[in-house]
This record gives C-alpha cells, structure tokens and sequence, in this order.
C-alpha cells in the first residue's frame, strides 16, 4: 500500500486553532497539504501553516465568506474542508436552560451549515474535492446531560448525509466523523478520574480525517463514521 499522500491539496479547517483543530492542520500538512486554519480566536502563528485567519464568526454567513475569500487568496483555491469548530455543554433538561439549545445549536451546527454553504463555490469549481464534518459519537447514543449537545451533533450527521446526496455527482465528497471522547487537557481536568488511555488522541483522529480527503477514500461519500477509542 503506498502511503497516504495530500499532495497539491489545499485545505481549511474551521476551529483550526483548538486543540483538534490544530493537530487536524498539523496531520494534513504532514501528508503534503497546504492549510489555512480558520477560528473565532484571534490568530497567531501556526508552524507549517500557510496562513491562520482569526477573529472569525462561522454563524454569520458574511464573514465566513469573508474568511473564505482570504483563504482561496492564500491557497489558490481549495478543495477540502473539515469542519471542526463546535462547542459542548454538559446540562440536564431539567436543571439546564432553553440558550445552551440555542447555542449548541450555533457553535455545532449552523456553524457546519454556514461554512459548508459559503464554501461550496469554490468547491464545486474545483473538482474531486472533500468536505468532512466533526460530529460526535453521541449523535447514535446520548446519554444523561447530553441532549442539547447530541441533538446539534445529529443535525451534523443528517446534514453530511443530505449533503452527500446533493452532491455525490457534481465532484464533492461530504463524510463526518463521530468521535467519543477526544484526549484534551480540558477532558483530563473534568474528568480526572477517568482512564484517558480509552478516549481518543486529536491526531488519531486526525488521521482518519486526512483519510477521508483523499484519493484513497474516492468511493467514501455520506459516511458517519465512528472513531469511538475504548470508550
């Protein structure tokens, strides 16, 4: 089997500054891609980066197309897209509020809404271009204080697969993702108890991401694919 090559792709990743983010852009660029990095965060300098944008509001569509015209500046056009940005709150229907609905339903999926749309011309005119969305694990199973979270990740999933239907002939790929729990130092610190040997590692991850925007994975469209560790 040769080796997974990303040669001559150009990508951006949304969130790119988090800590899946960053290791999606890290492993992308390790494989031959070239990455511009898209966040809401004030940007900075990212190693082997072609740019980092920051200050970026993916809820609202002007200013993602915004971001997206200064991305295709840097890169030349681009043909892939992973949508990583998102958020999670833990809170009980009972206890929680009637906003973190809202906002999950903002952070998780009319962010994946919103960059999926503005990218789509450049997309299409690319050709043989990819697009894979991050949605969770708890999308096929949530579990207690899980169902604002769960609900906006399975938007994300209905969204990949409707998507993938739409444009399985026009030359873009639509996949998703469906990761248990990632191993971050936020999840270390909220669970100190756990066995983070389980969970798993943003490269792994990454990696699976990297296949899915490749020609190695040219026959894979409208997957949800489930990157579960030992959880």
């Amino acid at each position: 089997m040769t080796e997974l090559s990303l040669a001559n792709r150009h990508i951006v990743v949304t969130g790119g500054l988090g800590v899946l983010g960053r290791a999606v852009g890290a492993v992308l660029a390790e494989h031959g891609a070239r990455v511009v990095l898209l966040d809401r965060a004030p940007a900075h300098d990212v190693p082997g980066m072609a740019a980092v944008i920051g200050g970026v509001d993916l809820t609202d569509p002007d200013a993602t197309r915004s971001a997206f015209d200064q991305a295709g500046e840097r890169l030349n056009g681009f043909d892939g897209l992973v949508n990583v940005a998102g958020g999670f709150r833990w809170e009980t229907l009972e206890t929680g509020s009637l906003e973190s609905w809202d906002a999950l339903y903002a952070m998780n999926l009319r962010s994946t809404v919103v960059a999926c749309r503005e990218a789509l011309p450049r997309l299409l005119n690319a050709g043989g271009s990819g697009i894979v969305n991050v949605g969770a694990l708890a999308a096929q199973k949530a579990g207690v204080g899980m169902g604002a979270y769960a609900a906006s990740k399975a938007g994300v999933a209905r969204l990949t697969e409707a998507l993938a239907e739409e444009l399985k002939d026009r030359g873009v790929r639509v996949n998703a993702v469906l990761p248990s729990i990632l191993d971050t130092p936020a999840n270390r610190a909220d669970m100190p108890d756990a066995d983070a040997t389980r969970w798993v590692p943003p490269r792994s991850l990454a990696a699976v991401i990297a296949f899915l925007l490749s020609d190695d994975a040219s026959a894979v469209t409208g997957a949800c694919i489930p990157v579960a560790g030992r959880v």
